[in-house]
């Protein structure tokens, strides 16, 4: 008996993504972030229905957009309230690759207060991504501490 809290993925949250032109996000993905398209299903006109993707060890859905279904990208909106964060073994290349890649950057890559040398960007499809690497261990009272500073320098700008 299978167990009805968890998606077939394996995965209990999956991120499902509505994007204009699904074909060219699955490949920017592919491409960019090395996912693994594992489930496609096309529509008669040729847009996808609903796509399975797997980056590292998470699942990624995703969708063309039908607004006369509700499913609408990000661009319907004027953007997106949500970012997905992704660590990646460097940052910086993929970073770059994905700018390369039509990729908009929102903030450079830096050393983070938190440990992680990382990045924001918005994909091609309205997307934001923030790409790290993690760079050190920190426990909660040094992440506290140098956020406080962080915090202080921000005050003084």
């Amino acid at each position: 008996m299978s167990d009805p809290h968890f998606s077939p993925t394996g995965n209990q949250l999956n991120p499902y993504l509505v994007v204009q032109d699904a074909k060219a996000a699955m490949a920017f993905y592919e491409s960019v972030f090395g996912a693994t398209t594992t489930m496609t299903m096309a529509m008669p006109d040729g847009k996808v229905g609903h796509a399975e993707m797997v980056i590292g060890d998470s699942a990624l859905m995703l969708a063309d957009e039908f607004p006369e279904m509700g499913f609408k990208a990000p661009g319907a909106y004027g953007g997106t309230p949500v970012s997905f964060c992704l660590y990646v073994a460097d940052v910086d290349k993929v970073f770059a690759r994905a700018i390369d890649a039509g990729a908009k950057e929102v903030r450079a890559v830096t050393d983070q207060f938190y440990g992680d040398r990382a990045g924001t960007l918005v994909d091609p499809f309205g997307h934001v991504w923030t790409l790290a690497t993690h760079q050190e261990d920190l426990t909660e009272a040094e992440v506290q501490a140098r956020f406080n500073a962080y915090l202080a320098d921000q005050a003084k700008a």
